[in-house]
């Protein structure tokens, strides 16, 4: 299996593409075109630019935009300088992204101008001038509580944040020392992607390959960020080693192929994105096709016109095309692939890609950013009830086991605790032992959180999730985290949220809420959604909100979300 060990680096991987697919179309955004060639050159023009900046092998390099070429180019160049990736999603808020940031004390950081109306360097500054106002705010309470302690009285001069919360482009991020718009324009402090990659040319080429070359295998290459029922969020560590080894498995297992046309629907912040996407077609010599928004007209127009051959994605996006009015005017007969997941798939989709669109290998997977984003799949051959049915059999070199609370594996048909052990699962999460330790025992094994049943030949079906996590769209929604935000509005003493089934998104969410006395007493469920749209990314705010004179709980004081999901299938 190509991989692992051929490439050793994603670096050297970017270098061997150039050279085996070097006349081969690479990327083609709008009426740019790039061949593999000219894509290694701009990838080491980038890395050229991260040395010039002072990147080190380690730092950790953010990126906060939509898909594109210039996204990967500047990943790639990151990646090559030694870099650790921090793709940061395109959904979060400014607040969300400052947090991501802070957590990985990120020293560079690309970011796009404007996007769906939002300019994200705006909302950067706000949100960490913000930050900043919180901690001067704290500094100066506890400070003042000291003094009054000691029997003090201290005025208002000296009170503050250390210089170095404020150096850097960024006030409240000292360690972020560059941020690089990803257009043509830069307010002051910040540079645009020209500038930066000028500041490049006067590194050495030997220089570049040098750095390239001394990325080890084992050494981190990027950190992918999820959430748990904690809330707080929590970074995989991967390795180079296991990305490039998970994705020549995934890219074996899918089909893909020299030649390929791949439209990259899947957010590059995301593994099914960045590495199924961009990662698989450098090992295969696909051609990558970026779309940076989902809008079904756009992708049946690109499909047609490109000849795109394949399109992973999550299942409402294959069903929004095949119920599309105007479908039958584009020509889609090139499709060959699909891989889908995030959900479980209706066997009316399936038996639809196959039959009206005539798609060969259409197959279902099973993932998550702590394992590398692949578990299992189904293999090509495959009959329709097991790819739809289930996400297939555990990927070679992969253990999946179901068990019970003690760790035992169940038979087969008994659900229980989804447990994966192998080659692909992360190391730990970044600077987080305690969560790590949770995640990962002493056995090896990564405890996923969901539930989910072995059927006799070892195909997974996931049942259930330990986490009460929720999928819309695709994205992942954790309740808890969704509760720490909604719980911060001054008319809201508490809080839960439970996910409902939607018709076009799978599954939304649905707060049901307890109003504080005097405050709440104004608070509606219209205004809740509005406030709560301002505060967080538009795919964890809830659709809908029920208040509730209180929560029900058990003799622990523990939420019964059972009941409250119970009660939301009633109210429907």
């Amino acid at each position: 299996m190509r991989g692992d060990l051929e490439f050793v680096s994603i670096p050297r991987l970017v270098r061997m593409a150039a050279e085996r697919y070097a006349a081969r179309e690479a990327v083609v955004e709008g009426r740019t075109r790039i061949t593999y060639r000219q894509l290694g050159e701009r990838v080491e023009h980038a890395t050229a630019a991260c040395v010039a900046a002072g990147v080190e092998a380690g730092d950790r390099v953010a990126i906060w935009a939509p898909n594109s070429l210039d996204w990967i180019v500047a990943a790639l160049g990151a990646v090559g300088a030694g870099a650790v990736l921090v793709p940061v999603n395109t959904r979060f808020k400014g607040a969300e992204a400052v947090e991501v940031l802070e957590r990985t004390r990120a020293r560079l950081l690309f970011v796009t101008g404007t996007f769906l109306g939002t300019s994200y360097v705006a909302a950067l500054r706000s949100a960490a001038t913000a930050t900043t106002a919180a901690a001067v705010t704290a500094a100066t309470a506890t400070a003042a509580a000291t003094a009054a302690a000691n029997g003090e009285r201290l005025g208002v001069q000296g009170f503050g944040m250390p210089d170095s919360a404020v150096r850097g482009p960024l006030p409240g991020l000292p360690r972020l020392r560059d941020v690089v718009v990803l257009a043509d324009d830069a307010p002051v402090g910040f540079r645009t992607w020209k500038e930066f990659l000028a500041a490049g040319d006067g590194v050495p080429a030997r220089t570049v390959r040098a750095r390239a070359d001394a990325v080890p295998s084992a050494a981190p290459s990027d950190i992918l960020f999820t959430s748990g029922t904690t809330g707080e969020p929590k970074g995989a560590v991967i390795t180079h080693g296991q990305t490039l080894r998970t994705f020549a498995v995934w890219s074996e297992l899918a089909g893909l192929r020299e030649g390929d046309r791949y439209l990259i629907v899947n957010p590059f912040f995301h593994t099914f994105g960045y590495k199924a996407g961009v990662i698989a077609c450098l090992m295969r010599g696909a051609t990558m096709v970026p779309q940076p928004v989902f809008a079904p007209e756009t992708v049946l127009a690109r499909i047609a016109a490109e000849r795109i051959t394949v399109l992973p994605g999550p299942p409402t996006l294959h069903q929004s095309l095949l119920d599309h009015p105007d479908r039958a005017a584009y020509d889609l007969s090139s499709l060959r692939v699909v891989v889908t997941g995030a959900a479980m798939v209706p066997r009316r989709l399936i038996d639809r890609l196959r039959g009206e669109l005539g798609i060969d290998t259409v197959l279902t997977a099973y993932g998550m950013s702590e394992a590398t984003g692949v578990v299992t799949m189904c293999r090509r051959g495959d009959p329709p009830e097991v790819v739809a049915g289930t996400s297939g059999r555990a990927v070679p070199g992969t253990e999946v086991k179901v068990a019970g609370p003690d760790g035992r594996a169940r038979a087969a048909g008994v659900p229980g605790e989804i447990l994966v052990r192998g080659y692909q699962v992360m190391s730990g999460y970044f600077e987080d032992p305690v969560a790590t330790a949770r995640a990962l025992d002493l056995d090896g094994w990564l405890h996923t959180g969901d539930v989910g049943v072995l059927d006799e030949r070892g195909n997974l079906l996931v049942t259930d999730r330990l986490k009460d996590m929720f999928v819309v769209g695709g994205f992942n929604a954790y309740p808890a985290e969704i509760e720490r935000v909604l719980a911060r509005h001054p008319g809201i003493a508490e809080v839960a949220v439970v996910g409902v089934p939607h018709g076009r998104l799978g599954e939304v969410g649905k707060a049901f809420a307890v109003r504080r006395a005097g405050p709440g007493d104004a608070v509606t469920a219209d205004g809740l959604i509005a406030w709560a749209r301002r505060e967080m990314a538009n795919y964890k705010v809830p659709r809908e909100v029920e208040f509730v004179r209180e929560l029900p709980r058990n003799a622990s004081g523990k939420v019964l979300k059972g009941l409250l999901r119970e009660r939301a299938r009633t109210h429907e």
